[in-house]
């Protein structure tokens, strides 16, 4: 069982897609099947809504079997199938062996002791991420106020060969796991009496970084004597990350929105994404399917959301007025155009 679980009012878990597919599993319930949930979700959740809900029906762990393996794929990251570990858990003892046995026909397997391990894991890697891109985030405000590189900055300090590991800035998080992930352990946890201040701070730092984007190119725009409402800009990029077609949770959005606000006219370019779902979310805007066509000297400003490897940096270079890179793309192109933020 793969399903999403996204976040519901007030960032609170929606764990209803796994409820309704339960329910409808039961209809082809028989004895000495195995279940395995793969979703992210928090501390548990197997033993709540598969284990308490079918054990009316089986002896779990003798007639009947229950795991938790969480996904663990990189969209857009081309690696072998084996390159990752399957992480696997289970209700019993001869669960976990069924669930083993299941995922080692495909994959190396590392096992842990309970249901509620495997669950956090997954958080801790996301929460992990979440962390460390909140503080890169921050590192680049700061460095943005003292005149310094940042990335400058995260290329000298990697060159340590212990206690550092390089992550890099951008213009906020995307994606179904690492923004909403960490919400679901504060949730939990909260009920007990524990605060997640750190990883919410992380959350926060994050999700204000769309706003300081635009806050950034509006300085930007004001040093050449170019009023935001009256600009036009392409948007380069619309997927929360390089080389993938998902939009959820992308910081593209915000950033549109808010440069909306200032009544600037933007079109958009991407070639990866549905242009049916751009359309729910970015409205009229004009969208370039590829950027083979594009005048970009029409524009006041280019601005790279997403770097997406089939874009031609060299002619956006050559021909836009500004470029303004969120990513860190055009890093090493000697050009007074080019404004990192």
């Amino acid at each position: 069982m793969c399903l999403p679980t996204p976040l519901g009012p007030n960032k609170t878990p929606d764990l209803s897609f796994i409820r309704n597919a339960t329910q409808d599993l039961k209809k082809y319930l028989r004895k000495n099947q195995l279940i395995i949930l793969e979703s992210t979700t928090y501390p548990g959740t197997t033993q709540e809504l598969l284990v308490d809900e079918l054990k009316r029906q089986f002896k779990v762990g003798k007639d009947f079997f229950i795991g938790y393996s969480p996904e663990r794929i990189d969209p857009g990251r081309a690696i072998s199938q084996n390159a990752v570990p399957k992480l696997v858990s289970g209700y019993s003892q001869q669960c976990l062996r069924l669930v083993k046995l299941f995922y080692s026909q495909c994959f190396e397997t590392v096992s842990v002791s309970n249901l509620k391990t495997a669950e956090i894991t997954k958080l801790f890697e996301n929460i992990y991420r979440s962390v460390n891109i909140g503080l890169v985030n921050e590192m680049k405000i700061i460095c943005d106020k003292l005149d310094i590189n940042i990335h400058e900055v995260i290329n000298a300090a990697k060159t340590k060969p212990y206690g550092f590991k390089a992550f890099y800035p951008g213009p906020g998080l995307g994606g179904h796991c690492v923004p909403i992930d960490p919400f679901y352990l504060s949730w939990k946890v909260k009920s007990m009496g524990i605060n997640t201040r750190f990883i919410e701070l992380a959350g926060e730092i994050n999700s204000k970084m769309p706003s300081w984007i635009v806050e950034k190119i509006q300085e930007i725009f004001n040093q050449k004597k170019i009023a935001l409402s009256q600009s036009k800009i392409l948007l380069m990029g619309l997927s929360y990350k390089k080389n993938i077609n998902d939009l959820r949770e992308s910081p593209s959005i915000e950033i549109y929105k808010l440069l909306k606000k200032y009544k600037s006219k933007i079109d958009i370019c991407d070639s990866y994404c549905n242009p049916k779902e751009i359309k729910k979310l970015f409205g009229s805007a004009k969208l370039f399917v590829n950027n083979k066509n594009i005048k970009y000297s029409k524009y006041s400003g280019v601005v790279i959301a997403t770097d997406h490897d089939n874009f031609d940096y060299n002619k956006i270079l050559k021909e836009s007025k500004i470029v303004i890179d969120t990513r860190g793309r055009l890093l090493g192109q000697k050009s007074s155009k080019i404004f990192f933020i």
